[in-house]
């Protein structure tokens, strides 16, 4: 209470000082802000102490206003961190990244491409809010950053939301002036786009053009999963089928992109919980997989003793009593897909249906 009591009469002080400013002048002002600067020490810095770029670029100093940016404060911002990355990682500060180019900001300076930034924060940001003025500044981003040509940003511009905001037309504009090679690049453009991209005329010429599934299996240069990881992730059920169709061994095992990382079984994932981005889905996923080939015996990876079955033992999962339709010891039988029949049985199962038990 008493802390309370003290931050009433300087909270009345201020006021009184402000409203004596009002008429007294300029030196009464600036007493007026020493003493709020003392009081408010060890906050963050006032945002009328801050330069033209740290203010834009602080979302809590309020909306930014178009052409307040100055030239020296873009060539030394004193931010430890590049301004355009700033300001294309959060969509808030997107009104600012016109200005920040008309005043000579240029990505070069910035240690990794400011739209790979964006795409790490949030894979797909709502385009739909941006302004055109906004959008235009980040399609110059993506054509004038020969960095931007990576794994993450072609998620990014091939991703649903910038589809439909035109953003996805510079990959198109990419693969036309061979920027998109099917040799030498440090990822598989395949791999890169996002699931709902697979089936596009983009996706068509890069396959035309020489890019296949398998290249696209290998490591990459981005943070983002890659394609398969994430088409099985959210079951975009195209996506699976057109990777699955030009790769069938993914239903069993895909490779990491990681160096010294172990190569995944995809039953074993979509059984683990929080893995799939709809729980509810994981039944029909797990049967599309075995329709497809997936065999829940194989031994995984890491573990040459476990399989996906005792996986799902072990995790009491719903998943068990479908993943043990294939007999463990009918080696002919294990490399067949699931029957329609078997599949729908095990679906009409509860989802509280205990499991089976031990052989």
């Amino acid at each position: 209470m008493p802390a309370l009591r003290t931050a009433r009469r300087a909270i009345a002080c201020f006021g009184l000082l402000a409203a004596a400013a009002l008429s007294s002048g300029c030196t009464t002002t600036m007493v007026v802000m020493y003493a709020y600067d003392k009081f408010t020490e060890g906050d963050p810095t006032p945002c009328h102490r801050l330069n033209s770029v740290e203010r834009a670029l602080s979302p809590r100093c309020g909306p930014y206003e178009a052409g307040t940016l100055v030239t020296k404060d873009v060539n030394a911002s004193g931010l430890p961190e590049c301004p355009l990355a700033i300001a294309a990682r959060d969509p808030r500060l997107w009104p600012v990244l016109p200005d920040l180019l008309a005043k000579g900001a240029v990505p070069e300076v910035c240690g990794e491409a400011p739209l790979a930034a964006l795409a790490r924060a949030t894979p797909c940001p709502d385009f739909a809010a941006a302004t055109p003025e906004s959008l235009t500044a980040l399609r110059w981003l993506a054509d004038a950053d020969a960095r931007a040509i990576q794994h993450d940003v072609v998620r990014l511009l091939s991703c649903p939301a910038a589809h439909q905001a035109g953003l996805s037309t510079v990959l198109d504009g990419w693969l036309a002036q061979g920027l998109l090679p099917s040799r030498g690049l440090a990822f598989g453009p395949l791999g890169a786009l996002h699931p709902q991209h697979l089936d596009s005329p983009l996706a068509r010429a890069l396959e035309a053009q020489g890019h296949t599934a398998q290249a696209a299996l290998g490591s990459h240069d981005g943070k983002l999963p890659s394609g398969f990881d994430e088409a099985l992730r959210h079951d975009h059920r195209a996506a699976l089928d057109w990777w699955l169709d030009r790769a069938p061994d993914l239903a069993n095992r895909v490779p990491s992109t990681r160096y010294g990382q172990f190569s995944w079984v995809p039953l074993a994932r979509v059984i683990t919980p929080s893995y799939i981005a709809r729980p509810e889905q994981q039944l029909a996923l797990v049967a599309y997989l075995m329709s497809r080939g997936a065999d829940p015996w194989n031994a995984l990876p890491h573990d040459a003793g476990q399989s996906v079955v005792s996986l799902a033992r072990r995790l009491n999962s719903p998943a068990l009593a479908l993943l043990d339709t294939l007999q463990h010891d009918a080696a002919p039988a294990r490399s067949a897909t699931v029957s329609s029949a078997t599949v729908g049985a095990s679906l009409a199962m509860p989802m509280s249906a205990g499991p089976a038990p031990l052989r």
